[in-house]
């Protein structure tokens, strides 16, 4: 244990300040602070030293130089067990200092303002802070270091239990937590100013990655692989990771995957669109006049796979909707998660009568094209951009002697929209804007037509179809059309494009090429 005598606060955020300095105060501790801080401490009836008067040397350069000083680094950073360090400390009028409270100037906060000046976000690095912060956190052994209100009622707790003391462990813990937080703001600074000299530039020669950890999961994919979830530091957009739970129990390593997909699939459709996930694949797709036609379509697609899945819904969740669902899922059909941008208080009542079902509201959803997909490899990361690439009537190319009709179309670009989320190789079956079979994840694409065609059974008669990629050979077209489809979309570009249209136009088939791909790995 080691007994704090002497504190330094130095704060942007004065969030829970007070009362921190009044239990040190309580304890006799000297408390030295500088500018804002100092005076608000000392509104608060705290008497506390200031810097300048301690160092003997004033703030100066508009306040760029408050804390640079031996007598503040010389405090920090003597080690209290080395008879050198205690002896040049004495020698040069240096006095320990045991404890520093300091949180940054709001960097990030500045950046994120709309049309920040450069010469104001560089008023918003802070100096003194960071080196206080990392000299207190290097002598841990003799000094603490504080830099988040959250960590005060722990401290007081400590304080007050051990007579103002706190121990090496603590003071280890408060330290980690300094380095982290010192490496953040560091990096801010670095990606801000890297933006700055190549702004066209989307993939930068050094990617800074910092995730904080928000829970412990349960497990991970499976009961017997730890797991953990970090988000980012903030929300880029509404999604499943910042989502607010409004009620159920923790999420599962598996809830948050298919979630995402669930809400980032339905992101993509202006009108009422649900999409039911399973293994995070749709297993059901539709977008109706209202949630509950497109919750009801998009369960026909695959009423078996369905038991077990995750809901998402791109719109206000109403009533109607939530007792469409309900009445389904009381009838078997188990469902394990919801995600939406809202629900009316009657919705979430109706919905959170299954206490463990977890609820996630997101808020309104958008894209923003410049947010980048990050996978992971063992030993790297891998980026890219998001799949965001939208096709129009006007961008299709049709290849077979039949014209697709309007509807025909119109239910097309629903599929390929659609097929654009389900693991390759996808082939999907659609009528309207709903989908009717599915075939996902194979390993060939004539396996995809097979299970796409048998899902949907009879409804496969005068339906569309979507490939994400290119048809190599004719043999997924004679399914399909063998089936009853009347129109497909796919990329093209294979050297056998020829058979495939030929075969297409011996089943009187529609068939129109992207030029675009939309593998899902």
């Amino acid at each position: 244990m080691k007994k704090i005598q002497r504190a330094l606060i130095s704060t942007y955020d004065k969030t829970g300040l007070i009362s921190l300095a009044k239990t040190l105060a309580q304890y006799g501790v000297e408390i030295l602070s500088t500018g804002g801080t100092a005076d608000t401490l000392r509104e608060s009836g705290i008497e506390i030293r200031e810097v300048s008067d301690y160092t003997g040397f004033p703030e100066m350069l508009d306040g760029r130089v408050k804390t640079l000083h031996p007598k503040i680094h010389g405090g920090l950073l003597a080690m209290r067990d080395n008879p050198d360090h205690v002896a040049q400390a004495s020698n040069q009028g240096i006095g320990f200092i045991d404890l520093v409270v300091s949180n940054l100037y709001p960097f990030e906060e500045t950046i994120a303002e709309e049309g920040v000046e450069l010469a104001e976000a560089i008023e918003n690095i802070d100096i003194g802070g960071p080196s206080m912060i990392r000299a207190a956190a290097k002598n841990y052994h003799d000094v603490a270091i504080l830099t988040a209100p959250q960590q005060y009622p722990d401290v007081i707790a400590e304080l007050d239990t051990n007579d103002g003391c706190l121990s090496e462990g603590t003071r280890f813990q408060l330290a980690k937590a300094a380095f982290a937080h010192t490496a953040h703001y560091d990096a801010a600074i670095s990606r801000y100013l890297a933006d700055l000299d190549a702004p066209d530039t989307d993939f930068p020669d050094l990617l800074d990655l910092q995730y904080e950890s928000a829970q412990s999961l349960r497990y991970g994919e499976n009961p017997h692989q730890r797991a953990a979830f970090y988000p980012t530091h903030a929300s880029p957009e509404p999604c499943a990771a910042w989502a607010n739970q409004l009620s159920g129990q923790p999420l599962s390593f598996n809830n948050i995957l298919d979630l995402e997909a669930a809400i980032e699939i339905v992101k993509d459709f202006c009108e009422p669109a649900c999409v039911i996930i399973k293994h995070n694949n749709p297993c059901g797709l539709a977008t109706a006049d209202s949630l509950e036609a497109a919750f009801n379509d998009a369960l026909d697609c695959d009423r078996i796979s369905a038991f077990g899945c995750v809901i998402g819904l791109n719109q206000k969740v109403s009533l109607k909707a939530a007792n469409t669902i309900r009445e389904v899922a009381n009838a078997g059909i188990k469902v394990d998660a919801i995600i939406a941008p809202s629900y009316t208080p009657k919705a979430l009542r109706a919905l959170s009568r299954v206490k463990r079902r977890p609820i996630l509201e997101t808020g309104e959803l958008r894209q923003d094209a410049s947010i980048k997909q990050i996978r992971n490899v063992i030993g790297g990361v891998l980026v890219q951009d998001r799949d965001l690439h939208e096709i129009t009537p006007d961008d299709l190319k049709v290849v077979t002697k039949r014209q697709p009709t309007d509807e025909e179309i119109e239910s097309l670009l629903f599929a390929w929209k659609a097929c654009k989320h389900v693991k390759s190789n996808c082939v999907l079956l659609a009528q309207g804007s709903k989908t009717v079979g599915i075939g996902a994840g194979q390993m060939s694409r004539v396996d995809s037509c097979i299970i796409a065609a048998r899902k949907a059974g009879d409804r496969a008669e005068a339906s569309v179809l979507a490939s994400d990629a290119y048809f190599p050979f004719p043999d997924g077209v004679e399914i399909a059309g063998e089936a009853g489809v009347r129109a497909i979309i796919q990329p093209g570009g294979s050297v056998g494009d020829q058979p495939v249209i030929e075969t297409a136009d011996r089943y009187g088939m529609a068939m129109v090429f992207t030029g675009v791909r939309h593998f899902r790995h």
